[in-house]
């Protein structure tokens, strides 16, 4: 039977089978006999919590994992794949959620990296360009191939990485979190080019927490559940709230209640903040709003326009250049973030390890590290011992911390248990002003669900909580009002009853808000 050929002129993968795969770690099963397949022309999601075994499955597949037990096998034939190399020979690629590319290069040359010259020591890069254009036609994935990468937005360069992997002959692709940084507009772009890859005989693999994106693209989906795979069903005729049981094991809340709240006085105060990144360029550009008791403030738009910058000026990590900043109305530009915190600020930073834990110190000594100086942890200079661990217990209980003790180094515990710690110091303080940075990332749908209903309890209490975030979802759920940042510059404030993903998107891709939206 003669091999049937995509447009790019590469051997089609008819079926794509994993049978009986186990894969285990030191104490760990992370996938328990799983099977899976994908078919030529299909996308095929994969859904799981974190830990569930999604990666390790891919993992095993693309060939960074050797499997303990089970099977690959690729059109009715067992193959072996003991590298990345054996996978893209055999024509797997794999799209990684933080791309891979060098951004002081060329489109072009990003895409010959590591691979041989027709030329032999010299370069090919003019062909390697050729080819690049006949395959961006070919797959409506337009662009400049003397193109440097840092100049391109997030979803042309997403499109570089696709492009890189049907230049190495990618019949099958692995998808991992493709949308997590796209603006809504950039979403539906990318979805026409996978629509388009599917009719043209590619196999798809989606591996994404948006279980609406699930619905709208899939033909099917797979659900593992601790290293198990908990069935596969048609997405026709499915529910979220049934995939998302599915993966838990219990309902979820997929739409958090948000109570009425009486809006209370002005917490936070910004006047034409200006503030530099840490290449000593403009990241903040005249920044001005303010922020009330009882109610989430939502600060939408896409990765490196200013919201990193914003959480530090605010919490006294970064310097202000310029403007001023008011937290329960008195000055903060230029206090240290000792100060700021003792006029009422909690801060949930982006970087949770690095900047919200020390990993090496215990759950216990986690709890304290703002106020290990201060009664009741500590007496006469000596740390108060017992005072820690009662307030750990105490915090643990009531956030659902899994650990399996308080001294238990912070390291060996999941990030949504990371998280769920740093939620607990910070909201135990009973803050004025919480700063939320990217709160949820990377936690699965039920570590988020637990750290929506803490935020909004917080409301419901009278705090006031800046909710900087890059899942749009989160922001349309979450936000009494939302704010669009692009460029460093806030482009709209819109009320949330007025909010929709394509207005938002918009201004997200830097167009200015208008009367009539």
């Amino acid at each position: 039977m003669t091999t049937q050929l995509l447009p790019s002129g590469r051997p089609r993968i008819d079926k794509m089978e994993m049978r009986g795969i186990t894969k285990r770690f030191p104490g760990v099963l992370a996938n328990h006999r799983v099977n899976f397949d994908v078919v030529s022309g299909e996308v095929h999601a994969l859904l799981g919590e974190n830990g569930a075994g999604k990666s390790t499955l891919m993992k095993v597949l693309y060939g960074l994992y050797q499997p303990d037990e089970g099977d690959i096998c690729l059109n009715g034939e067992t193959v072996t794949i003991n590298s990345p190399a054996d996978a893209i020979n055999l024509g797997i690629g794999m799209i990684h959620q933080h791309f891979m590319l060098v951004p002081s290069l060329t489109v072009t040359e990003n895409v010959a990296l590591g691979l041989k010259s027709s030329r032999g020591v010299r370069t090919d890069l003019d062909r390697v360009a050729g080819r690049i254009r006949e395959l961006a036609g070919l797959y409506g994935l337009e662009v400049d191939p003397d193109a440097y990468v840092w100049q391109l937005a997030v979803g042309q360069q997403q499109r570089v990485e696709i492009l890189k992997a049907l230049y190495r002959g990618a019949a099958l692709l692995i998808l991992d979190e493709p949308t997590a940084v796209l603006t809504p507009q950039e979403v539906d772009e990318f979805f026409v080019t996978l629509e388009q890859m599917k009719r043209d005989g590619h196999a798809l693999i989606f591996i994404s927490h948006k279980l609406h994106e699930v619905l709208q693209l899939c033909n099917r989906v797979t659900v593992l559940r601790d290293g198990r795979a908990i069935g596969t069903h048609s997405t026709e005729g499915v529910t979220k709230h049934q995939l998302a049981e599915m993966m838990v094991g219990r309902p979820i809340a997929l739409q958090p209640k948000k109570a009425a709240v009486a809006v209370g006085d002005i917490r936070l105060s910004l006047r034409d903040v200006q503030a530099q990144n840490d290449r000593g360029r403009a990241a903040l550009n005249g920044v001005s709003f303010e922020l009330r008791g009882g109610e989430i403030v939502g600060v939408a738009g896409v990765s490196g326009n200013g919201q990193r910058e914003l959480a530090e000026v605010v919490a006294g990590l970064r310097p202000v250049t310029g403007g001023a900043i008011q937290l329960a109305g008195r000055s903060v530009v230029g206090q240290s973030p000792r100060a700021i915190m003792e006029l009422g600020l909690s801060y949930i930073p982006e970087e949770r390890m690095r900047d919200g834990m020390i990993k090496e110190f215990t759950v216990a000594e986690n709890t304290v590290l703002r106020e290990f100086d201060q009664p009741p942890f500590a007496r006469t200079g000596f740390m108060n011992r017992g005072a820690i661990r009662r307030n750990a217990e105490t915090l643990v209980k009531a956030f659902s911390v899994k650990t399996p003790s308080i001294e238990t180094p912070v390291k060996n515990l999941s990030g949504g248990n990371i998280q769920k710690l740093v939620l607990a110091r910070e909201l135990s303080r009973k803050p004025g002003v919480i700063i939320a940075a990217q709160p949820t990332r990377g936690l699965d749908i039920g570590a988020t669900e637990y750290v929506h209903a803490r935020l909004l309890e917080q409301r419901e209490q009278g705090t006031a909580t800046l909710l900087i975030s890059e899942d749009l979802d989160e922001i349309l759920a979450l936000s009494d009002r939302i704010l669009v940042i692009f460029g460093g510059r806030i482009m709209g404030d819109v009320p949330r009853a007025e909010a929709t993903a394509e207005r938002l998107g918009l201004m997200m891709a830097g167009e200015e808000l208008t009367a009539d939206g």
